[in-house]
């Protein structure tokens, strides 16, 4: 871990970069009594118009479609139950696309909204669909303002924060960098206003914040914190895609490549937008659990799964549906899609594909996980 100026040549990138995704949370775009604060709004509005005057394509994740709902709906604060959060966000969501495009305008910029659930993203044909349009609107010029759709999503269906959705958005659009607005101005070694604290300049692996208090939260408004933040930087650095972490009013300078905020240098590399879902997003159905061979095989030599290297079946699952890969012990340490129902799998336990296929058809002769459909937990 490292602070100050040595991470400006990191950081500078985010000048240059083609594409970029910038998520900004509820916190950031609202004022104590519920309204939307348009003063906030429009510093972000300038810096992305900035942005799209260097050249670079953005791509906005924005929060505070249920906070601009409350006052209209007489509501005093934050909902719980989904249902009340859906009409606050169908109340709310239209006026703040009213004042996005409002304030785009001043730039010649428009704006587009894109609602997502997680079904967007896990199923091939839908997830072709939203990038398509993302891109599409990108090559346009376009400012697509992305928000969950919160108005029908379940709680199964639900990114569960912006942050998370930021971070997959970044991947789905192919970006270069992604950079979350917080309402504090940085990572520090401590919570702000511990005294000695001390600001993060950059990161370089998950040791660098290991044993960091996250835990508390500076605003009631919105559904995330720093802990979000940091898992949705973890999932985009993982996938190749530079984050930065900053305020508002500090987000100007941020672009610009100054040493602000805290930026996460990429630690991976692209992977399918399936894996994203299956490691990020994605309810297990049921359970493998695997012995020591097994598991050998599939983190280590990145091989499929056979039924073979199966030693119990737990839950109930169909084809095609997520499971969790479990060692002997009950640790998870891989996640896939299953190519068999649970019912057939537990007669197939222990038995070698040739042997499953004498008896049962050629059919039968194949993994019980793909490594392509499969994703190492660490």
């Amino acid at each position: 871990m490292s602070n100050g100026a040595e991470s400006s040549l990191d950081r500078t990138a985010l000048a240059s970069c083609g594409r970029l995704v910038i998520k900004v949370g509820s916190s950031s775009l609202t004022r104590e009594d519920g309204h939307l604060d348009v003063m906030h709004i429009a510093i972000l509005v300038d810096a992305i118009g900035a942005a799209r005057a260097r050249g670079q394509e953005v791509a906005l994740v924005s929060s505070g479609a249920i906070a601009a709902g409350l006052l209209p709906l007489g509501l005093t604060h934050r909902p719980y139950d989904l249902p009340t959060q859906q009409a606050a966000a169908a109340v709310g969501q239209g006026q703040l696309l009213e004042l996005y495009t409002a304030l785009f305008r001043r730039f010649g910029l428009s704006a587009a909204q894109v609602l997502l659930t997680t079904a967007d993203l896990e199923y091939q044909e839908r997830y072709h669909n939203a990038r398509a349009t993302m891109d599409r609107l990108l090559e346009l010029g376009v400012v697509p303002i992305v928000n969950e759709n919160d108005t029908v999503a379940t709680q199964e269906l639900r990114f569960g924060d912006n942050d998370r959705l930021a971070a997959l958005t970044s991947h789905l659009v192919h970006a270069d960098a992604l950079l979350l607005v917080s309402d504090v101005d940085a990572l520090y070694t401590a919570h702000p206003e511990t005294p000695g604290a001390r600001r993060i300049g950059v990161v370089r692996s998950a040791d660098d914040v290991a044993g960091i208090d996250i835990s508390r939260r500076g605003s009631e408004v919105g559904t995330g914190g720093m802990v979000t933040k940091l898992e949705a930087a973890r999932i985009a650095t993982g996938a190749g895609i530079a984050v930065g972490l900053t305020d508002l009013e500090h987000l100007p300078r941020l672009l610009t490549g100054e040493d602000v905020g805290t930026f996460f240098v990429p630690t991976g590399k692209r992977r399918p937008a399936r894996l994203l879902w299956l490691a990020h997003i994605s309810d297990p159905d049921g359970a493998l659990v695997l012995d020591a061979g097994a598991v050998r095989a599939v983190t280590e030599r990145k091989a499929s799964l056979l039924p073979a290297g199966i030693t119990a079946v737990r839950g109930s699952f169909d084809t095609g549906d997520p499971v969790d890969l479990v060692d002997e012990r009950g640790k998870v340490v891989a996640r896939g899609l299953v190519t068999y129902a649970s019912a057939d799998l537990k007669s197939m336990i222990g038995h070698h594909t040739w042997d499953l296929a004498a008896s049962y058809g050629e059919r039968f002769q194949r993994a019980a996980v793909h490594r392509d459909s499969l994703v190492v937990l660490r």
